[in-house]
């Protein structure tokens, strides 16, 4: 399971409330950053602006690609270790918001870990080290470190020691 602290809501559905849980302006502050950081192809410029603006875990020699989505709510909630390639189009988030609640969770992605294109990593998860994550695999839970994940929902293809 993944490790997320969940928040009731009474009412409308939780995102209309989005703002009672989050100020418009982080999140447009958010937006405007990770816009910019998509489409920058400059690495070291880019994990700064994560790093320095959105308050965001990024380590050394980290690559986040082209394209990757980053939660533009919950932007600090993101931990990347050293040395990790996110591929193209990826999606990390820490929120989500659902019908009668939302619920928030830390992502911790070791070091020397490689995520595939269009992958999409759910809150709460936690990717061990050297583990690698196939293309277009949806994260719904943990990743044991030297592990090789791929599918909807990711699964275990083989042990990597």
């Amino acid at each position: 399971m993944r490790n997320t602290k969940r928040y009731p809501v009474e009412g409308s559905n939780s995102l209309w409330q989005v703002y009672k849980t989050v100020s418009f302006w982080k999140v447009v502050k958010s937006f405007i950053i990770i816009s910019i950081a998509r489409t920058t192809p400059w690495l070291p410029v880019k994990n700064w602006l994560y790093r320095t603006f959105l308050h965001m875990e990024v380590g050394k020699n980290t690559a986040i690609a082209l394209m990757v989505m980053i939660d533009t709510m919950f932007p600090e909630k993101i931990h990347i270790g050293d040395n990790t390639i996110i591929g193209y189009n990826t999606t990390i988030l820490a929120h989500e918001y659902l019908i009668d609640e939302y619920r928030l969770g830390d992502v911790y992605i070791g070091s020397n870990v490689m995520i595939g294109a269009n992958t999409l990593v759910l809150p709460g998860v936690t990717i061990g080290d050297y583990a690698i994550v196939g293309a277009g695999a949806v994260v719904t839970k943990d990743v044991a470190p030297y592990t090789f994940v791929a599918g909807n929902p990711a699964k275990l293809v083989r042990t990597l020691k």
